[in-house]
């Protein structure tokens, strides 16, 4: 009697056997596409070349021409200026992202951490206060990272008002430059927001709030 070995007892099923192939295929060409992209012409910019207040300037130009209210002040002034926004809107009970620091809210108000909350729960406010990743002036767009201690992708989608604060410091030019920043966390969701959710493809009538806050207000400061 002829004992099978561990070896000769595993069988290797057909997927595992083209999933393999697969990897072997990625694999071979992996060098081969790296030297490709590297021959691509770049003839696009791929560093800003303002000076930082013209950065932070076009960024404004950008949030403004989207309906974007525009708050700037510095840090010791974030608690009045997110008072003064919801103020105008106005609100008075909302989610607060984890990393929004307890000394950015102003009094008065009903604030309630994001603690994993579900949709229900989410939508029974009127509105969110998150922080920023990173914002892009060319385009006017803010990118959110969903990390630990960091918001969650439902707090972008749910509520009907966004207050998202962005420090100066966070402002990169031109999308090439934002990129390189978010390959760092590949491996982490992100969710770009540029202006209030709308959409045109109904009719060719514009409609807020399709998937995503209906108004976007930004709180930006001074670092």
């Amino acid at each position: 009697m002829v004992e099978k070995t561990p070896e000769a007892a595993v069988a290797v099923t057909p997927k595992a056997a083209m999933l393999g192939r697969i990897r072997a295929a990625l694999s071979d060409r992996k060098t081969e596409r790296e030297s490709d992209y590297a021959y691509i012409p770049r003839q696009y910019d791929v560093a800003g070349a303002l000076e930082p207040a013209e950065r932070i300037g076009l960024f404004i130009d950008r949030l403004t021409d989207y309906g974007c209210d525009v708050y700037q002040c510095s840090e010791t002034q974030i608690s009045r200026y997110v008072e003064l926004a919801l103020s105008n809107r106005p609100m008075r009970a909302l989610v607060v992202g984890p990393e929004v620091p307890a000394n950015c809210l102003p009094h008065d108000y009903e604030f309630v951490r994001d603690e994993y909350m579900t949709y229900r729960e989410i939508d029974r406010f009127q509105g969110v206060i998150t922080g920023c990743f990173l914002a892009i002036a060319v385009t006017g767009t803010i990118v959110l990272r969903h990390a630990a201690g960091e918001p969650t992708r439902a707090l972008t989608l749910i509520p009907d008002y966004h207050l998202c604060i962005v420090f100066t410091s966070q402002i990169v030019e031109t999308v090439p430059e934002a990129i390189r920043r978010m390959e760092e966390m590949y491996a982490t969701p992100l969710t770009t927001i540029s202006g209030p959710s709308a959409t045109s493809d109904i009719e060719m009538t514009r409609v807020k709030g399709v998937h995503g806050p209906r108004t976007l207000d930004v709180i930006l400061v001074q670092d």
